[in-house]
């Protein structure tokens, strides 16, 4: 599907922008992938796809434990969207496709 592949992202987060690698697997209106990046990578849980945007969730392990709560929009080659990281507030995520 047009959403599929790698994105190398950029998450604007507290300690500083974060850089990582996005994968997407679509299979109808689901999808897996993982993100990862310096801290680690995180896999995604709970995948949705509607239209060409994207829902789910990842479990962070390090530097504390949370659930981030994800959305994203893919136009063309380019990703949008943010992290909700519970009491840290939500955080904007910025991608491109690099495959």
């Amino acid at each position: 599907m047009a959403l599929d592949g790698s994105y190398d992202c950029v998450t604007k987060s507290p300690m500083g922008d974060q850089k990582s690698v996005f994968t997407v697997h679509t299979n109808g209106d689901t999808f897996t992938g993982q993100n990862a990046g310096m801290m680690g990578s995180l896999d995604v849980e709970d995948g949705k796809v509607d239209g060409n945007t994207l829902t789910w969730k990842m479990n962070m392990k390090v530097p504390m434990p949370m659930t981030l709560t994800c959305t994203a929009t893919i136009d063309g080659d380019t990703l949008t969207g943010t992290i909700n990281a519970g009491a840290f507030g939500s955080m904007p995520m910025s991608g491109t496709r690099k495959s």
